[in-house]
């Protein structure tokens, strides 16, 4: 009984996984994809897909959360041993564009179904580390601001989602938004944009 219940249970992790995987490529081709659209994607009835996901709301929140932990572990493996704050800035941009370039399609839609509470509640362990990264660049006059670390920190994740949603509009080529995001985060927090060019050059070079 307990051999038929743990396969019960894997099978539905596998489905789970499945319907997630399937939502997130029929959400990137079409933002605007039913729960039946993404049932007949995964090859599942539609009962299946609302028996893990009550609502298409609940769907999109677990893509969000699946998407941020992505975006956290990127952030971390960026700035993993680098000591010059600008540089981390820079690392932890370009690694966290990579992996946020495939969820960019998420940023609209969370942002009418998970709200921006919710979003800003999810980045909260992110915007810890940048915070940090930018205190430290700010003691050591690598950068310069009129803000207080916590407050740019805000800046830079509203920067770069806003960047993201100028790639969805067509306002910024894709091949071109990590490296831009990275310069422009730089200059936000006081690099001169010759040096943060450079930099970003140089790191993604």
């Amino acid at each position: 009984m307990a051999a038929m219940t743990t396969g019960n249970a894997s099978r539905a992790d596998v489905n789970r996984r499945r319907i997630l995987d399937v939502a997130l490529a029929e959400l990137l081709r079409d933002p605007d994809a039913s729960m039946d659209q993404i049932a007949r994607a995964a090859g599942v009835v539609r009962r299946t897909v609302y028996g893990h996901f009550p609502s298409r709301e609940a769907l999109i929140g677990t893509l969000v959360d699946g998407a941020v932990e992505a975006v956290a572990a990127a952030h971390a493996a960026g700035r993993e041993g680098v000591t010059d704050p600008a540089e981390a800035v820079a690392r932890s941009t370009l690694a966290v564009w990579e992996v946020a370039d495939r969820y960019r399609i998420l940023v609209a839609l969370a942002q009418r179904s998970v709200t921006v509470q919710g979003i800003r509640d999810r980045l909260a362990p992110v915007r810890e580390a940048c915070t940090e990264i930018l205190a430290r660049g700010l003691e050591q006059g690598v950068f310069a601001s009129p803000l207080p670390p916590q407050a740019l920190a805000y800046v830079h994740e509203q920067m770069l989602i806003a960047l993201m949603e100028a790639v969805n509009d067509g306002l910024l080529a894709a091949r071109e938004a990590g490296r831009s995001a990275a310069v422009t985060l730089l200059a936000a927090a006081g690099v001169p944009a010759a040096r943060a060019g450079e930099l970003v050059a140089k790191l993604s070079g």
